[in-house]
């Protein structure tokens, strides 16, 4: 597993940024639901029909299969893109499991997992008719690599068999040998080393079929050819204004994830949060069959929510696997002492870090690494108690157990951007809790693009800083090997390995489960990696965010994974 590209962290980081910029403290209706998202009809049965309006603050930028980052098919994106693989269309838990798309099955492995075999279903075929063939989705994931067509995710550039320096087929006219289809309905998948989660990466956008005759390159956005549900009918100002109807030849029989219920998707980006909520509370017009993808309620919305039934009923809480958490680099000191960075585990007070990002509506408190869902292989620990509020008798005790009796002054590097999980609100509540451990912080505020330059660079990466993490699928592998495995540590780019940790212990249990194609005997390997990795104290996890999202009052059938944490549009109806 290598790191996302930045513009899939520019995409993650809008999507938290809208948690973050909640403020200091939150109130929220009653989620008697718990961990699981609530599946709601409205009260009616679902129907086919009308019109379903998307007000998003982001643009769907670059709607093309090769250079869109998404797992899962993405959500606007997968009504038009269908891959291999997908995830599952149900509520929380249930939803975090990957199931077949285009493919009759996840994947079938050889003994080793190097080797992957699909077949696609019969009967599949494009907007305009003609048969959809493995041939195409060999096509569709030889053009990602084009340099002009980047942006997707880099895993395949890793993982296939030769794949390394290839340019593309717009260079290179042989393609990938890794891939083999010997017929129309079988693609074959060589693979550099063993990759039991292969499953998951076939959700990405790149295993989207491309018709090589229809490709027209970097255009190629502005009228891809559907395999999907829905077709693209208008994309202004790239991605701005996106209006998607019906696909004639999209069959349910080949495709029972999505419902395709209305007639017409109008997706409209660039507008401000605000805006967006208020729209959807008032829920007029054609605002009453609209929803979001990326637009959380802040504090004051979700006040106005708890006094209102109405608008209660029309909320849908989410969680996606992603942890907030400070990062220490040991090779800076005193970080290098184990006993400080204990120390600091112990007088963190999360209570006021959770008040800082949002309150206890939009973050929950972490001890673990790993986000807590069963997919990731969650195993709860708390190696380091600090109770809700720290416990700065112990963290006192560690820093005279390491010479320090007369405590110690640290400095805390941190985004200056308040729309940041790293926020200056969230900074100032750890400053405020380790001061009563006699740990003195100074605050070293970034702007957004320094903070990430610096923290990602080995050569200039502080001891003692903010950061973040987010699963490219819910699984322990791409949320532990990206910041603990050695081998990813990177010199001379953005490197996420934010403990410079090099355990070879750590690198060959990740190779021993990254064997394994029984992905429930996978997660549990995946918690205890994580509790294990955890005893280093290289890192102290502070919360994972919650999503809580308007919904127009005409919107019926909400789905909501733990894949993504928002509503599913590919399973929503309208009156």
């Amino acid at each position: 597993m290598r790191q996302p590209s930045p513009r899939a962290r520019r995409v993650a980081v809008a999507t938290v940024s809208l948690v973050m910029a909640a403020g200091v403290a939150a109130c929220g209706p009653e989620d008697s639901e718990g961990k699981d998202a609530k599946a709601s009809t409205g009260g009616s049965t679902p129907h086919k029909g009308g019109t379903l309006s998307v007000l998003n603050a982001n643009a769907q930028q670059d709607f093309d299969p090769a250079r869109l980052y998404t797992s899962g098919g993405g959500n606007v994106p997968s009504l038009v893109f269908r891959t291999l693989t997908t995830r599952n269309r149900e509520n929380g838990a249930a939803g975090a499991k990957v199931v077949p798309d285009l493919a009759t099955d996840t994947g079938r492995a050889n003994k080793d997992a190097t080797v992957w075999t699909y077949t696609l279903k019969k009967g599949l075929t494009y907007e305009d008719g003609t048969p959809i063939t493995s041939a195409d989705i060999k096509y569709g994931i030889e053009r990602s690599f084009a340099p002009e067509l980047s942006g997707g995710a880099p895993y395949l550039r890793d993982w296939l068999v030769g794949a390394a320096d290839y340019q593309g087929p717009y260079k290179d006219k042989k393609g990938l040998s890794a891939i083999e289809t010997p017929d129309d309905l079988t693609i074959v998948f060589h693979l550099n080393k063993p990759e039991g989660e292969f499953p998951y990466l076939a959700t990405q956008t790149q295993f989207t079929p491309v018709p090589k005759a229809k490709d027209t390159g970097t255009k190629y956005e502005e009228h891809p050819v559907s395999s999907g549900p829905y077709k693209v009918v208008k994309n202004e100002n790239d991605g701005e204004h996106l209006v998607l109807e019906r696909n004639p030849h999209w069959s349910a029989a080949t495709d029972d994830q999505r419902k395709a219920y209305p007639d017409r998707i109008d997706v409209t980006s660039g507008l401000d949060s605000s805006v967006i909520n208020q729209r959807l509370s008032a829920s007029q017009g054609a605002d009453a069959a609209a929803v979001t993808t990326d637009t959380n309620l802040g504090p004051a919305e979700l006040a106005k929510v708890t006094g209102d039934k109405a608008l209660a009923a029309r909320v849908g809480t989410g969680h996606f696997g992603y942890t907030n958490y400070i990062a220490f680099n040991p090779k800076v000191k005193p970080f290098d002492d184990p006993k400080v960075r204990q120390a600091i585990s112990y007088a963190v007070d999360r209570s006021s870090v959770v008040n800082a990002a949002g309150g206890s509506a939009l973050a929950e408190a972490a001890t673990t690494f790993l986000p807590d869902q069963k997919s990731f292989g969650y195993t709860p620990y708390d190696l380091f108690p600090a109770g809700a509020s720290g416990n700065a008798a112990k963290a006192k005790e560690l820093l005279k157990e390491a010479g320090h009796p007369d405590g110690i002054t640290v400095t805390l590097t941190h985004s200056n951007s308040k729309d940041f999980e790293t926020s200056p609100e969230i900074a100032t509540a750890l400053q405020d809790a380790l001061k009563k451990a006699g740990i003195t912080v100074k605050l070293q505020g970034l702007e957004e693009n320094d903070y990430g330059d610096k923290i990602r660079n080995v050569k200039t990466e502080p001891g003692f800083f903010l950061a973040h993490w987010g699963a490219d699928w819910p699984s322990g592998g791409p949320f532990l090997a990206p910041i603990f495995d050695g081998r990813q540590i990177v010199k001379d780019g953005a490197n996420f390995n934010t403990g410079l940790l090099n355990d070879e212990s750590v690198n060959d249990e990740i190779d021993s489960i990254n064997k394994l194609t029984d992905l429930d005997e996978a997660a549990k390997r995946w918690g205890a990696l994580d509790k294990k990795i955890a005893e280093q104290a290289l890192t102290v996890p502070l919360f994972h965010p919650v999503y809580k999202r308007l919904y127009g009052k005409d919107v019926k059938n909400i789905v909501i994974s733990d894949w993504t944490g928002v509503l599913d549009i590919s399973q929503v109806a309208v009156k």
